[in-house]
């Protein structure tokens, strides 16, 4: 038994020597391959060492959320407003003790203005019935003012969009394709879809990347597809066309969109048959011609002057030829991969461009026909809620619902990298997420959302969330007091 023993001790040590060899081994080796390099001063000046800055600097990434940033620090998306969302998808009390931990002089940040008499039980509504299309062949119907945002197939895994098609069904909520085409994944749970025609027109392009007729009749032939919506801009990148990297186009991918596989899929900066509003509204009318299905545009506004040309152009033709809807992005970022100077800079975020936009529809007497649906950084309730207040008739979000499905923010979603499969085609990244239980948090968190809508609703003294008006709004001024949303 001694004998064994001592061998493995012996083992043990010359393992460990070994080892100890190796390590330095490698030390000398980065040492000279670093001395001797020119792409990194650091590394040059400060060889082998120089090489952990870059290691902690991709670290900070994830510490900073966990050790350093306070609940309401962070951005895009701060602790606090994460765990409501987690909390909610999991079924948790969303309840919180001992005082908010919101600053309330943030300027620009909504207060509600309670009422002296809410509106009890008894007294509540079911949420108002949403009509899109009144003049086109098969109108859609629905009462979700709470939906679920354009995020593709290719961008997102298959157990991500399985999990949200299946989440959707279950919350009686709309799924919007995302530009990347209409997929099986898509439609396995049998929930309304909004397919989404980016300039790219993956799904209904010909060989030349133009609009296929034939394409576009057999897919909104499918009784779950219930709109169809034009993208011309995205929050994420105003003016710049959808990047899928070349590692994410496999070949289910490509067969869907109508690309080749292993090749970047980048979408033209703008529909190349649309120069004017005139060629866009007949685009509109013909998508609309050929579907039978409500058609809207999606774009990120920067400034009256191009929205109030096309209303004019609408009033022209007439209100029939209007789009049923316009989905207004807020230029602060998306789910999409972009360049950093476009996510920062370019277009108006949301709560300078939504009032805008219902303004000039109310001007030119469109508002009626033309439905409104606000999207970006709507996650929680009370900026959902002044959404609604403002003018929208449906908000939906992307990420709202990521977070549902357990994303941690650990920004890797252009990188075929993200630890949670939710953004990634590699299958051990995907192992652990399971469209059965993540579908099951995509209902709940719509679910709580609904809810706490509805409670900011009525402590307002309204039956139903549509009921909500600026008037219910303040908003907080540099001087730390707030006025009411409908003198700004």
């Amino acid at each position: 038994m001694a004998s064994v023993l001592d061998w493995a001790v012996q083992v043990l040590v010359y393992s460990l020597i070994l080892a100890m060899f190796a390590a330095l081994l490698l030390v000398v080796v980065l040492y000279f391959v670093d001395t001797r390099q020119t792409q990194s001063t650091i590394r040059r000046n400060y060889p082998v060492i120089g090489r952990f800055r870059y290691w902690f600097e991709h670290l900070g990434e994830f510490f900073r959320q966990y050790f350093f940033a306070m609940d309401r620090e962070e951005m895009p998306f701060n602790r606090a407003m994460r765990a409501w969302v987690y909390r909610a998808a999991k079924g948790l009390s969303t309840y919180t003790a001992f005082g908010s931990t919101r600053n309330n002089l943030v300027v620009g940040d909504p207060h509600f203005v309670n009422a002296a008499y809410p509106v009890l039980d008894s007294e509540i509504h079911d949420a108002k019935l949403i009509e899109f299309g009144p003049y086109c062949e098969t109108p859609y119907k629905t009462r979700s003012f709470f939906n679920i945002s354009g995020m593709s197939f290719g961008a997102l895994s298959v157990p991500a969009v399985t999990s949200l098609s299946k989440g959707a069904a279950l919350a009686g909520c709309w799924l919007n394709t995302g530009e990347g085409g209409l997929s099986p994944h898509h439609l396995a749970g049998n929930a309304d879809i909004v397919f989404q025609m980016g300039t790219a027109k993956y799904g209904v392009r010909d060989s030349d990347g133009n609009l296929s007729e034939s394409k576009l009749a057999v897919l909104a032939a499918n009784p779950q597809v219930k709109m169809i919506e034009i993208k011309l801009s995205q929050g994420a990148k105003p003016g710049k066309g959808g990047i899928l990297p070349a590692d994410k186009v496999t070949a289910e991918i490509a067969a869907i969109r109508g690309i080749p596989a292993g090749h970047p899929s980048n979408s033209p900066n703008r529909h190349t048959d649309v120069n004017n509003d005139e060629e866009l509204l007949n685009l509109i009318n013909r998508v609309r011609s050929v579907s039978g299905k409500p058609v809207g545009i999606k774009v990120v506004l920067g400034g009256r002057d191009w929205l109030s040309g096309f209303c004019e152009s609408i009033l022209q033709r007439g209100i029939e030829s209007a789009p049923d809807f316009i989905t207004l992005d807020s230029a602060d970022g998306g789910t999409g991969a972009a360049p950093q100077s476009l996510m920062d800079f370019m277009g108006l975020p949301l709560r300078e461009s939504l009032p805008l936009l219902v303004d000039e529809l109310l001007a030119k007497g469109l508002r009626e026909r033309i439905k409104v649906i606000a999207s970006g950084k709507l996650i929680t309730p009370g900026y959902v809620a002044q959404a609604l207040a403002t003018g929208a008739d449906v908000v939906v979000t992307a990420r709202g619902f990521m977070f549902a499905l357990g994303c941690i923010q650990a920004m890797q979603c252009n990188k075929n990298t993200c630890p949670t499969g939710i953004t990634t085609h590699d299958k051990r990244l995907q192992k652990g997420l399971d469209p059965t239980n993540k579908a099951a948090r995509v209902a709940s968190y719509h679910a709580q959302m609904v809810h706490d809508i509805e409670v900011i609703a009525h402590s307002c003294g309204l039956a139903e969330p549509s009921q909500l008006r600026r008037e219910h709004v303040r908003i907080v001024q540099a001087n730390g007091r707030s006025i009411p949303l409908l003198e700004l």
